[in-house]
């Protein structure tokens, strides 16, 4: 089964978020589970320099009149056939793929990723005679055009499968309602039913009403977004198409995150074979100036620094987490408040506390597999990734109950103790008390040093790779083509 993937990004080559790892990962366990898969990508520097053995199959007039050349190849850091959009004047900019310097949207932003779903749907009606995808699987705002192009455009009689994946349906892509006219649909379009959306042009809603078959990163995160409180202001259309909507548990590219084979920490080790984690926690606090102190637990927060992702919660914890005696390492950056937040109390408390502004992967890695603790109290949470990277680090997850997070943290409860289910830490309620009871169980098993190790064995154990998840997107294919 030929299958086209269209993303903005990703990993190891381009990545703001998960939506990477996903799109570098799933291609790739496809293939494994016997699709044929190739990628549709935006032609961002760091793309187009990885892409090998490259042509050029054709030229483009895009809809509003721009010449571009569609390239392909294979991507050579991931062995994956590419197809890639090589549009300078679209793509080659300072920032990041959807901001500029000054972390203000790129001011055509309507036209760079539109392009990218208008190029998915003219692959799918046949523009490389030697390889027609059977399913285009769109991800997120940046692809969501794909499928209004795919329902519009010509497919010569032959089915071509549509899937839509959502990471996060707060990220909309959200337009003036004049930039229409430039993407080359006809005006029914433009409705209640279709990318209308409060009167804007939403690129999100151009996805979720178009593909045949939604997806979601998680069980629970698909129920909550049909919900007022977590379907910003798409509920209801997700509603109707509740029977086209499913949810897909992420999964963790184990050759990568895997703490017995990972060149980036300092010691190697794994669930049988610990010592090594005490080796990464020392080195990581004398790196960061922390006090070397192995007995006292160690929390790590790898995140953008978003309302979303609950750090208010923890900068209101903080305190009586130093009180305690522990530490906090933090990666990440955002908004600005929460940026400076963060560095006033890394400055006051510099043995205690540590941050980083900004993303390195390899220093993620480091933290994961250093710290005892890894917190991730997200307002909501799709799927998350980083609980799961915790898992596979023995770094043991604290998270508040929603989504993803809620489909894969079971708490230290008693029962869930005695029972041998426990893996983690969760609160219920949004708030710094809950979230403070639940550090406090954290604290209280670390002193349990026995049943600690018992938990982080059985946690980094657990199979989190993309087997699962590639058979459950298999099976969806051929259920839409049959």
């Amino acid at each position: 089964m030929k299958v086209l993937q269209v993303s903005a990004e990703i990993f190891p080559l381009l990545k703001t978020g998960g939506l990477a790892d996903i799109a570098g990962a799933l291609p790739i366990a496809l293939n494994a589970s016997g699709c044929a898969v190739r990628v549709l990508l935006p032609g961002f520097a760091p793309i187009l320099a990885d892409l090998q053995s490259d042509s050029v199959l054709t030229e483009l007039t895009a809809p509003w009149g721009e010449r571009v050349q569609l390239r392909q190849g294979v991507l050579g850091s991931l062995g994956i056939a590419a197809y890639v959009i090589d549009a300078p004047d679209l793509y080659a900019r300072a920032g990041t793929p959807y901001e500029d310097a000054q972390r203000q949207a790129h001011h055509d932003n309507h036209l760079r990723f539109a392009l990218l779903g208008w190029v998915a749907a003219q692959l799918a009606c046949g523009l490389d005679s030697h390889w027609r995808p059977a399913v285009v699987h769109s991800h997120d705002w940046h692809a969501a055009l794909t499928s209004a192009y795919l329902a519009f455009g010509p497919t010569q009689g032959r089915r071509v499968a549509s899937v839509y994946t959502v990471h996060n349906l707060a990220y909309q892509g959200v337009f003036a309602p004049i930039h229409f006219f430039d993407l080359g649909l006809p005006t029914q379009a433009f409705s209640v039913n279709g990318l209308e959306f409060h009167g804007q042009l939403s690129f999100m809603k151009a996805g979720l009403y178009y593909a045949d078959h939604i997806t979601t990163v998680s069980p629970t995160y698909a129920r909550e977004i049909q919900t007022p409180e977590q379907g910003c202001g798409l509920d209801g259309l997700l509603r109707s198409r509740a029977h086209e909507l499913s949810g897909i548990l992420n999964a963790v590219d184990e050759a990568v995150w895997n703490p017995a084979t990972d060149a980036t920490i300092p010691a190697a080790f794994d669930a049988k074979k610990p010592a090594g984690k005490a080796l990464c926690k020392a080195a990581l606090q004398q790196q960061l100036g922390l006090a070397v102190k192995p007995d006292v637990p160690l929390f790590g927060l790898v995140s953008r620094l978003t309302e979303q992702k609950g750090l208010y919660l923890v900068l209101a914890v903080l305190d009586e987490l130093i009180a305690r005696g522990g530490q906090l390492v933090v990666l990440g950056t955002g908004d600005a408040a929460l940026e400076d937040a963060f560095l006033a109390r890394a400055a006051a408390h510099p043995q205690a506390v540590s941050v980083r502004i900004g993303y390195d992967e390899a220093h993620a890695h480091r933290i994961f597999a250093a710290t005892d603790v890894t917190l991730v109290p997200s307002r909501f949470e799709p799927c998350g990734l980083t609980q799961m990277y915790g898992f596979k680090y023995g770094s043991l997850p604290l998270v508040h109950r929603v989504g993803g997070l809620a489909d894969t943290v079971v708490d230290c409860a008693l029962e869930n103790l005695a029972d041998e289910t426990a893996n983690g830490f969760v609160f219920d309620a949004f708030t710094p008390e809950a979230l403070a009871r639940a550090m406090r169980r954290a604290w209280a098993l670390y002193e349990r040093k026995s049943e600690w190790r018992n938990v982080r064995q059985r946690a980094m154990q657990q199979s989190l790779g993309w087997n699962k998840a590639a058979a459950q997107y298999v099976a969806l294919y051929h259920r839409l083509l049959s």
